[in-house]
C-alpha cells in the first residue's frame, strides 16, 4: 500500500507519499482500506517532530478515517467485511489501509457519504468526551468555546445546542463568526479587536461561562479563570499559546472552580472505545436528524496532505480538511 510518510521532521514538505508494507489486524483489530482521513492540528505536530505516537501505534500521521472493512482480525464481532465505517485512530489514517481496534468504530451515520464521515470520529469523540463525560454541560449553562470556527468548534457549538445550553465562542475574523452564528453560537466574539472576558461578562450579566473549552492553554489560562461562573470548569484540550502559565488557585477557590487538562491520542484502548460507544449513543442520532453535520472545509488528494497542512496552518479553513484516498 501506499502512505504518507516523515522521513525526517520538517514542514509540510517533509510529508512523503511511498509504498509501505500493509498492516494486518491483530487481536481484537480490524483492517479498513481508507476512503478518506482528516487533517488535525496533532498531525501538524506529528510532523514537525514533537508529538510521536503512541507506542505500538502505526507510525504515519491520521487520527481517523472512513472506509470499509477489509479483514477481520481473531476475536472480532459484530462487524463484517464491507462494512462501511468510519473510526478513531491513534495513528496511520493518512493511508491506503490501517488497522483499527475494533472498539474504535463507528458506523457511518445515516444522511452521511462514506468520504465526509471522515470528518467525525476526532471532533466528536474530543467534544462529547470533554464537554459532556468530564465538564458536564448541562441545558441552559453557557459554553465557552475557543475557535469556534475550528473542527472542534463547529462541532462543539451544535451539541451544546442541542442539548439546551448556551454558546459564547471567540474566532478571528467575522466571516468566520458568522459562520459560527450559522451554527447557532449566541455569543461572537473576535479574538483579535475584543476581550473576551469583558464581552463575555456582558452577555451573561457578569456571570461569566458555565464550561470553557480552551485550545489555547498558557496564554489564556488566567484569563479563561476569571472568565468562569460559579462552579466553573475550564477544559484545557489544547497548547497553542504555550505549556506554562500562572494560575491563581485563590480565584480557583473563590468561584469553586476546576481545570481540567486531557489528550485523546494516547488513552488506553479501553477508554477509547468508551468514548466511541457514547459518542454512538449520543451524538450519532443527532446526525441522523440533521440536527448536528459534518463541516467541511475542502477535500484534498491525500497524496497532496502537504497542502492540508498547509491550509490548516495558515488559520483560514472554517471546520475540517478532508484527504481523499485514492480510488476513494
Amino acid at each position: 500500500m501506499y502512505a504518507i510518510t516523515i522521513p525526517e521532521p520538517g514542514g509540510p514538505e517533509a510529508l512523503v507519499w511511498a509504498e509501505v508494507p500493509d498492516p494486518v489486524p491483530g487481536e481484537g483489530e480490524v483492517l479498513v482500506e481508507v476512503v478518506a482521513s482528516a487533517v488535525n492540528r496533532a498531525d501538524l505536530l506529528q510532523r514537525q517532530g514533537s508529538y510521536n505516537p503512541p507506542p505500538g501505534s502505526s507510525p504515519y500521521p491520521g487520527l481517523e478515517c472512513s472506509g470499509r472493512i477489509a479483514a477481520l482480525g481473531p476475536g472480532v464481532v459484530g462487524w463484517a467485511v464491507g462494512d462501511e465505517v468510519c473510526a478513531l485512530l491513534a495513528g496511520g489514517g493518512y493511508a491506503e489501509k490501517v488497522v483499527v481496534p475494533a472498539g474504535q468504530l463507528l458506523p457511518v451515520p445515516e444522511g452521511v457519504d462514506l468520504a465526509t464521515a471522515a470528518a467525525l470520529p476526532e471532533v466528536a469523540c474530543t467534544v462529547w468526551s470533554n464537554i459532556f463525560m468530564i465538564a458536564h454541560l448541562r441545558p441552559g449553562e453557557t459554553l465557552l468555546v475557543h475557535g469556534g470556527a475550528s473542527g472542534i468548534g463547529t462541532m462543539a457549538i451544535q451539541l451544546a445546542k442541542a442539548v439546551g445550553a448556551r454558546v459564547a465562542v471567540t474566532a478571528g475574523s467575522p466571516e468566520k463568526l458568522a459562520r459560527c452564528a450559522e451554527l447557532g453560537a449566541d455569543v461572537l466574539i473576535d479574538y483579535r479587536e475584543q476581550d473576551f472576558v469583558a464581552e463575555l461578562a456582558g452577555a451573561t450579566d457578569r456571570a461569566g461561562a458555565d464550561v470553557i473549552l480552551d485550545i489555547v492553554g498558557a496564554k489564556y489560562l488566567e484569563r479563561n479563570v476569571r472568565a468562569l461562573a460559579m462552579n466553573g470548569r475550564l477544559v484545557v484540550i489544547g497548547l497553542q499559546g504555550g505549556v506554562k502559565g500562572e494560575l491563581n488557585l485563590g480565584a480557583l477557590l473563590a468561584k469553586r472552580a476546576a481545570v481540567m487538562a486531557t489528550t485523546l491520542r494516547s488513552r488506553p484502548v479501553d477508554e477509547k472505545a468508551a468514548i466511541v460507544a457514547a459518542v454512538r449513543e449520543h451524538v450519532w442520532p443527532l446526525i441522523a436528524a440533521g440536527t448536528v453535520r459534518p463541516v467541511v472545509d475542502r477535500t484534498l488528494p491525500l497524496a497532496e496532505a502537504a497542502e492540508g497542512h498547509r491550509a490548516l496552518e495558515s488559520g483560514a479553513p472554517v471546520g475540517k480538511v478532508l484527504l481523499l484516498a485514492p480510488r476513494s
